[in-house]
């Protein structure tokens, strides 16, 4: 078996688990943050469920850890009074970012498993650990439950072969990745890494690989735990453990060689995590802000590189810096140092630990017009502020705070770029009011034909709006950040069905992203592929959500009439009656779409 067929077998209670098979998987770290932590406990209410093993249960306050939106200190009193009455421990606004923490504070080991409302908990992919990131109604039924459905997943074995070049970065490395595979080439897989390049890495190296899992829609990137990880955290846990490894015959879907000579250091275009270009391909395009952290770049080996680069020297002028550690014992390192003095003394704002601007929470927003180098994991349009993100390394974020313009490490200026200022318009927000759809195994209504892939949940569901946990006030946002389809929610009408492309959902774990449709009353929506969580959030809403291979033979319009057999897996065009064949319900989605919701089970 795999690394992930071996620890799903070990936490379901067989000897051995195969691809496509669905198992239910005990899991040993159940997480909920400030985001969608008020909706786990609402879902525990409303539906009288209890948390079925306090000690491995744990709320994370990480998206704003400064408590600065007053929606957010709420959503966090409510978890903290939930954690009280329930005996929960809370890593409160002061701790850092929850998977991070995991690892830190030893709650997670190599080959444990652990979910949490952040969709980077397969950052755990790092020590050789399935982490998984789930939406509110998954993590409340994992809370009552100790445990949760999984479909195992197919294997992919990537060797990363030959000697890292002296420029290159962990950051470089999954970048570069992403630019081989975009946003679906590693869509549903888990993933395995191997190769010299890989034993050499360290911890914090891994873990900014790991995070971007998620961003080349894998369900998780695993690396197989080398001594010095084992060593790490051996000294962390309170439990003894035994590492997993893959089989000398496990089988593999798919082996890739990469070479790492030929890796060089890349930036993320504004838009799209994906789109990945070499730094000197926009060398030199004036920036005005630069944020280092997240989940992705908030490391010890992050901090010390940022303050190598930026010792004895200033912030461009008109550039805004932003350093963000992921987690309080970072932050102590940085005090302890001498770290804040010197970004202090350069002009940065250091912030307390947390994901910062990556989640709309905290330090790292962005302006209209502004264009911002971050070290995060997402880019999307809207996900960081109003303006133009790029997505790179720490040596290349500092370098170019450095010089005021996007540049390397080994390119900084003696004079740096003049500042110049931006804006632009922001866009109107719609209104709309609706609700849930009737249940029926066959579905009529009118399509509405949006054939772009790697739609995302910030296009979807903006994350500005997160903070809502009544669903009736959904409907309103939604695709409210897809160009072009900002009054979805006017045009709408019940029992619509969207057709897309593929990786629908691509993204975050935000449950607001299904919700918003079935608070519109849309019937369904039906994608070449979806994003991994996005699709078990709607399975577990009981909002139906169907794949197809080929709809030419439909010869469809936009507003034609269909008919959707979801027990048949049919899809029939009433214009013209032609019918095609589509993925039909698995029995799981069934049984949770008839009874309503996953908790209703």
């Amino acid at each position: 078996m795999t690394i992930i067929e071996k620890i799903l077998a070990s936490h379901c209670g067989k000897d051995k688990v195969v691809p496509g098979e669905i198992v239910d998987v005990l899991i040993d770290v159940r997480l909920a943050r400030d985001f969608g932590g008020a909706g786990v406990v609402k879902n525990l209410q409303a539906n009288n469920l209890l948390v079925a093993d306090p000690d491995k249960t744990f709320f994370t306050f990480d998206c704003n850890p400064t408590g600065s939106d007053q929606q957010y200190a709420s959503n966090q009193q409510k978890c903290r009074l939930y954690a009280r009455e329930n005996n929960i421990t809370v890593y409160d606004i002061n701790a850092g970012i929850g998977t991070h923490l995991a690892i830190e504070e030893g709650i997670a080991t190599p080959g444990s498993t652990l979910v949490s409302t952040d969709s980077h908990a397969n950052i755990l992919g790092a020590i050789g650990a399935f982490g998984q990131g789930m939406g509110d109604r998954d993590i409340a039924a994992a809370w009552s439950r100790g445990s949760i459905w999984f479909k195992i997943p197919e294997s992919i074995k990537i060797i990363l072969k030959g000697k890292r070049p002296k420029l290159v970065s962990a950051k470089d490395i999954a970048l570069n990745l992403l630019k081989k595979f975009g946003a679906d080439g590693l869509l549903g897989y888990s993933v395995e890494l191997y190769g010299d390049g890989v034993e050499a890495l360290t911890l914090d190296e891994r873990i900014t690989i790991s995070s971007m899992a998620t961003e080349m829609g894998a369900i998780i990137l695993l690396f197989p735990p080398s001594h010095n990880v084992l060593d790490y955290c051996r000294s962390r846990s309170f439990v003894d453990f035994n590492p997993v490894y893959a089989d000398s015959d496990s089988m593999y879907e798919k082996t890739f060689e990469i070479d790492l000579e030929n890796f060089f250091p890349v930036i993320s275009l504004p838009g799209k995590p994906h789109d990945v270009v070499p730094v000197k391909d926009v060398m030199g395009t004036k920036i005005d802000s630069v944020f280092i952290g997240s989940c992705t770049n908030g490391r010890v080996e992050d901090m010390n590189e940022a303050a190598r680069l930026l010792k004895d020297r200033k912030v461009a002028p008109g550039v805004v810096l932003k350093i963000v550690p992921s987690t309080d014992e970072i932050w102590n390192h940085c005090l302890r140092k001498g770290l804040i003095e010197i970004f202090k003394s350069a002009g940065a704002l250091f912030g307390n630990a947390g994901c910062a601007g990556c989640a709309s929470g905290q330090i790292g927003q962005n302006g209209p017009g502004e264009k911002t180098i971050s070290t995060g994991n997402r880019n999307f349009e809207g996900k960081q502020g109003k303006g133009e993100v790029y997505l790179a390394s720490v040596s290349t974020a500092m370098a170019s705070a450095i010089a005021g313009h996007i540049t390397t490490k080994d390119a900084i200026p003696q004079t740096p770029s003049v500042y110049k200022v931006s804006a632009g318009p922001a866009k109107a927000k719609t209104v709309s009011d609706s609700y849930l759809p009737e249940k029926k195994m066959i579905l009529e209504g009118k399509v509405w034909l949006i054939f772009r892939d790697n739609i995302d949940t910030d296009m979807i569901y903006h994350n500005q709006h997160l903070a809502i946990t009544d669903i009736k006030q959904m409907g309103q946002y939604a695709l409210g950040n897809l160009k072009g389809w900002e009054n979805y929610p006017q045009k709408s009408e019940p029992g619509d069905i969207i057709i897309t492309g593929k990786n629908f959902g691509a993204g975050s774990s935000r449950q607001h992203a299904v919700d918003c449709f079935k608070a519109l009353e849309n019937h369904a929506i039906l994608a070449e592929s979806f994003g991994a969580i996005y699709e078990r959030n709607a399975i577990n809403a009981g909002f139906p959500v169907l794949t197809y291979v080929n709809l030419g033979e439909l010869e469809l319009e936009n507003r034609d009439k269909v008919i959707l057999d979801m027990e048949k897996g049919t899809l029939t065009n009433s214009r013209n009656n032609k019918t095609i064949q589509i993925s039909a319900f698995s029995d799981v989605q069934k049984m949770i779409y008839e009874k309503g919701d996953l908790l209703m089970i």
